[in-house]
Order: structure tokens, then C-alpha cells, then sequence
């Protein structure tokens, strides 16, 4: 317990910014707590983190936290971490985003950030639904599932943040659940560590709009099919087709070394000076 007030003491903004305004059990809070503790095994100093978020719930994160920070329009953390990130390398800038955030109106840079492996953490907080602004469908949300603009059952097909990401090209994947905390910390530190384009999507829950409308209970319930359907990495690879039906994996989905935007940005901006940096 000790140890966790000095966290919060340590990387939380709670003599200004706190109560919270997350629904009580919200998944959001398992993410923030993951992540400030990834970010103090990782060794680097608060002045070194940059941390950009965008329109959401998982948008006020940005605002809780004692690291420089950016709170941007809907959409476009990415655009802004890129801006960041290219004026000075040396930041760790790490992005926070919910799944409507990323892969909605924000699905074009999600897609071109990984083509371009520029070297930034993006944390995607997947709970299949906007959870803010009234409980519309998403691009994750299950077909099949009621939504605030699918009273009658959502008629799309959602895709997968993770395979969308290891398909546009990022450097490193992972997927977790805010149940397997302990895994959590694990992969959002293996993602800041990481150089090139990371990305760990987590599957959350938002008990207030999608856990209602679907009747899939309150947060305790919805953490214990997180349980239920998640699988790891090393299982799955022993199971059938039939088996991983209705199932997640979780755990490291991609690692690779590719070429980093910043390092090849530096060597144009280098060759077009004549050798003058």
C-alpha cells in the first residue's frame, strides 16, 4: 500500500485534478495504473514523458497525470504526438486513445503512424462503444450489440484494433485485458521501450452504455468474461480454430526491427543541408 501512495504522490496530479470523472469500476483506471507504473520501471523521468490524448473518456488522462501532457482534438493525438516526437526525438511520447478516438475519425493516422514506424507508444482503450458522449456504436463494437444508434442490433462487422496494426506495419503489437493486470504493466512497459511504432490495445469495459444496453452486468461481471474469453499468445498456438472461437489473445502479437521515421527523417534533413546538422 505504501508503495502505491508513493506512485500516485509520485505521477498524479491529485492536489489539482482529482476527484475523477470516471464512472465508478470503469476499466480506465486499471489503464492509468498500469501505465504509471510501466513508466516508473522504465526509469524515465517525468520531464522525459510526453503523454497525448485525445476526445474521451480515456481523453482525461492526460489531464490526471504529472508528465508534460497534451490534451488534443477528436482524432488527432496522433497528429499531434507526430509533431511532438519529430521536434525533439528524445521525448517518450506516449498516446492514450479510446477505440472510437483511434480507429474512427483518428483511423487514418492510427493506420499511417504504423506505416511510418515512428517511434511513439499508443495505448488504445477498446470497451466497443463511445462511452462519453451517449453510447454510439463504434468501429469495435460486436455485430450484433445494442447501441444508442443501434436500437434494433448493430449491423456492422468490427475489426481488430491489434491485427490492424500488425497489418499497417507497427513495429510492435500487444493486446491485454484490464483483468490481467499484472500483464498490463508488462506489456505497456515492453511498448515504451520499444523503438519504432507500438501499440497495446487493451480490452476495457464501459459497464455504464455498453454493459447496460447488452445486459452483461455490472464491472465485476464484465471483468469475468474478460477472463473467460482471453486467451495467451502460447495457448492459443496449441488451439484449434473451433476452440479460439469467441475467444482474445492476449499477450505480445508482433515484435519486429524496422527502419524508425525519426532516425530516416534526421538522415533526409542531413542530406538535403549538405552534411549540416
Amino acid at each position: 500500500m505504501a508503495e502505491i501512495t508513493q506512485l500516485i504522490h509520485k505521477y498524479l496530479r491529485h492536489e489539482k485534478k482529482f476527484p475523477h470523472v470516471w464512472c465508478p469500476g470503469c476499466g480506465n483506471g486499471i489503464v492509468l495504473g498500469a501505465l504509471i507504473r510501466a513508466v516508473d520501471r522504465t526509469g524515465f523521468t517525468k520531464d522525459q514523458i510526453v503523454l497525448v490524448s485525445g476526445i474521451g473518456c480515456s481523453g482525461r488522462m492526460s489531464v490526471y497525470v504529472d508528465f508534460n501532457t497534451l490534451h488534443t482534438t477528436h482524432g488527432r493525438a496522433l497528429t499531434f504526438a507526430t509533431g511532438v516526437k519529430l521536434a525533439n526525438p528524445k521525448l517518450q511520447v506516449i498516446v492514450v486513445m479510446g477505440d472510437g478516438d483511434a480507429t474512427a475519425i483518428g483511423g487514418n493516422h492510427f493506420i499511417h503512424a504504423a506505416r511510418r514506424n515512428l517511434n511513439l507508444t499508443a495505448i488504445i482503450i477498446n470497451n466497443n462503444i463511445y462511452g462519453m458522449t451517449g453510447g454510439q456504436y463504434s468501429p469495435t463494437t460486436p455485430y450484433g450489440a445494442w447501441s444508442a444508434t443501434a436500437p434494433y442490433g448493430h449491423i456492422e462487422h468490427p475489426f481488430s484494433i491489434a491485427e490492424l496494426a500488425v497489418t499497417a506495419g507497427a513495429a510492435w503489437v500487444g493486446r491485454g485485458t484490464v483483468y490481467h493486470a499484472n500483464l498490463l504493466d508488462q506489456l505497456m512497459e515492453a511498448a515504451i521501450y520499444k523503438r519504432g511504432f507500438a501499440v497495446v490495445e487493451v480490452i476495457s469495459h464501459c459497464h455504464t452504455q455498453f454493459g447496460l444496453k447488452n445486459k452483461q452486468g455490472g464491472p465485476v461481471e464484465m471483468m469475468r468474461r474478460q477472463k473467460e474469453m482471453a486467451v495467451r499468445v502460447e495457448k492459443a498456438k496449441t488451439m484449434t480454430p473451433e476452440e479460439l472461437a469467441g475467444k482474445i489473445t492476449i499477450g505480445t502479437l508482433v515484435d519486429r526491427d524496422l527502419p524508425i521515421y525519426t532516425q530516416e527523417y534526421r538522415r533526409i534533413r542531413e542530406a538535403a543541408g549538405g552534411g549540416k546538422k
